[in-house]
């Protein structure tokens, strides 16, 4: 609850008082414990006793936690409907809207084999178009021109030649040199 009795001096009840609140507060009573006996120690100190005792006193920072744990969402309300949403068709209920419920154990289990030797049957050929794929050459056109370019850029590296000087770096080309 939010009720504490103490006994004490008046001065000691300012303090505790003091503590009290803060700890309603969430603040952590050690920290008043720990300048209160500071202060007890420097009282008695007679050389002290008229100084300023703040350079002696601890300075707790503070963190700044925020109190929402949650994190700020905002959702959008969607209109008011007074009539409940449809319910899912269940398995019988799309048996009868296809006709299949009607027809006999037997026609169904073969229609239920054909549709799935239908479906293995396309990714068969999905997947063996797929690895053919690997084998079709590609254009030959785009490829003499990519080999072309790489065999510019080496021609180009190989000419250019880097000498080093004790003052500058020098470049030098096969046909004169730069600077």
């Amino acid at each position: 609850g939010n009720t504490v009795s103490a006994m004490g001096p008046y001065k000691g009840l300012k303090q505790v008082r003091t503590v009290v609140l803060d700890c309603m507060k969430n603040i952590h009573p050690i920290y008043h414990i720990k300048t209160l006996m500071i202060k007890r120690e420097l009282a008695k100190d007679p050389k002290l006793a008229n100084e300023d005792w703040s350079r002696f006193l601890p300075v707790f920072k503070k963190k700044n936690t925020s109190k929402r744990r949650k994190p700020h969402v905002v959702n959008e309300k969607k209109p008011y409907t007074p009539f409940p949403p449809a319910p899912v068709p269940s398995k019988i209920d799309k048996q009868l809207d296809s006709g299949e419920f009607f027809v006999n154990e037997a026609a169904r289990e073969k229609m239920k084999k054909d549709n799935k030797r239908a479906l293995a049957k396309e990714r068969a050929e999905e997947k063996r178009e797929a690895r053919l794929q690997e084998f079709v050459a590609p254009n030959e056109d785009d490829e003499m021109n990519m080999i072309d370019n790489q065999l510019e850029e080496e021609v180009d590296k190989s000419k250019k030649k880097r000498k080093r000087t004790k003052d500058k770096v020098v470049l030098v080309d096969d046909n004169h040199e730069m600077s």
